[in-house]
């Protein structure tokens, strides 16, 4: 069993069972990069206020980006016996400067570490995620430009309605998903990201030790790879409270409603009943038993996987609903939730963005049924109230008589058909 960040106090062993069911570097592992840089501001920090020499900090901040180049190349391993990522770096850290490292955790608590690394995961992927919808918007666009002149139908209560353009029709999920960016922007500038709120009270560390500290490190940063960090405001708040992952959990689900709407459309437009949309082959894939078949599955998964999304945000809206102040365990089960959505999402939109660029509409179906005279049943209202002078409820009166009329006329004939 590694090292722990803690244990002076107690005289017994902790239950095998128990350490595994409590651990959670399986998990939290994938914070690594973002408490590395918290690591870096505080031994910054730690210089500033002479508990760490000179030739010590440099000896740490050698050893701690050791460890993020290995992250950064894709060479970093965590030991599964580890308890947490804190944990496993700070013993990667004792690998490599011996005791020292045992000064890194000085004054400072994992709950500030969390809370840090959880706002710069979300910061960091609300930016990464409107860029993947950046690239799903041209998709679309794409494709309602090529076809910019096609008509289709268009629909209400899953009824034929009146005729709409195939652009407006490609336009309304760019409508949706720029809303969706603009939330995301929004969540994002709702993260603030603190350090030095200790377990909760905060640190006997200066905030202007690590304002000082802040800078620092920044300077040594490239611009955009670096998270805007300020000492904490309230340190009780910044350690008990989770609403940016609810936030951004809400977000994402809002975005997931809208692939799942859209899948849902392409999924029904794509059968043989309606027959307006063709699938690429690419996304899709066949029955076992029946050659002939050929199933929209990544576009039912996306249905799918609404469920799991929506579960994710209720997990920890359920789990948050009743805590106490300030922290308590319960909250480490929120990065299970938050890493699962954000995963999906971005693969989902990848993928979307391919599949969209090969869907191709069905021109020849798309104009059989067009010729439905029920569809201009509006235009023709509209015409009788423009030029025969008619109120609207006369002109709608007249139009649906004659509909009615046509309807039975078709029935009465198809009868007749079969006598």
């Amino acid at each position: 069993m590694a090292k722990k960040l803690w244990g002076g106090r107690f005289t017994k062993k902790i239950d095998k069972e128990f350490f595994k069911f409590q651990k959670s570097i399986q998990y939290d592992h994938k914070l690594a990069e973002y408490d590395i840089a918290h690591s870096l501001i505080h031994v910054g920090a730690l210089e500033i206020t002479g508990i760490l020499s000179k030739p010590e900090k440099k000896k740490l901040v050698n050893a701690l980006k050791k460890i993020r180049e290995e992250i950064d190349t894709g060479h970093f391993k965590y030991k599964k016996d580890s308890e947490d990522i804190h944990t496993d770096i700070q013993n990667k850290v004792e690998k490599q400067v011996g005791k020292l490292a045992l000064k890194l955790h000085s004054l400072r608590s994992r709950n500030d570490q969390i809370v840090f690394d959880e706002k710069a995961y979300c910061s960091y992927n609300a930016v990464g995620i409107v860029g993947l919808l950046d690239d799903l918007l041209k998709s679309i666009n794409s494709l309602g430009e090529k076809y910019k002149n096609l008509k289709i139908v268009g629909y209400t209560h899953m009824q034929r309605a009146q005729p709409v353009s195939f652009y407006d029709y490609m336009n309304v999920f760019c409508c949706m998903f720029k809303r969706d960016q603009e939330r995301l922007a929004n969540c994002n500038g709702n993260i603030k990201i603190y350090i030095g709120s200790g377990a909760l009270a905060g640190s006997s560390i200066t905030k202007n030790a690590y304002n000082e500290a802040i800078n620092e490190v920044q300077k040594h940063m490239p611009p955009d790879s670096f998270f805007a960090v300020k000492p904490y405001v309230n340190s009780l708040d910044n350690i008990s409270d989770r609403d940016f992952v609810i936030e951004f959990l809400s977000t994402i689900s809002i975005i997931q409603m809208h692939l799942s709407r859209m899948s849902e459309d392409f999924i029904l437009y794509s059968t043989k009943e309606f027959d307006f949309l063709e699938l690429p082959e690419e996304f899709c894939t066949g029955s076992s038993l029946m050659p002939h078949k050929k199933n929209p599955d990544f576009l039912e998964l996306v249905r799918g996987y609404t469920g799991r999304i929506y579960g994710n945000l209720i997990s920890i809206l359920t789990t948050m609903k009743g805590l106490p102040l300030t922290y308590n365990r319960d909250m480490q089960l929120d990065k299970e939730p938050l890493f699962s959505s954000v995963e999906i999402i971005q693969d989902e939109i990848k993928i979307m963005t391919r599949l969209v660029a090969k869907v191709k509409p069905n021109i020849s179906k798309i104009e059989n049924a067009l010729t439905d005279y029920s569809l201009y049943a509006t235009a023709q209202a509209d015409e009788l109230v423009r030029k025969k002078g008619m109120s609207f409820k006369e002109a709608h009166d007249t139009v649906g008589k004659l509909i009615k009329k046509q309807e039975s006329l078709e029935k009465k004939n198809s009868k007749d058909a079969y006598k």
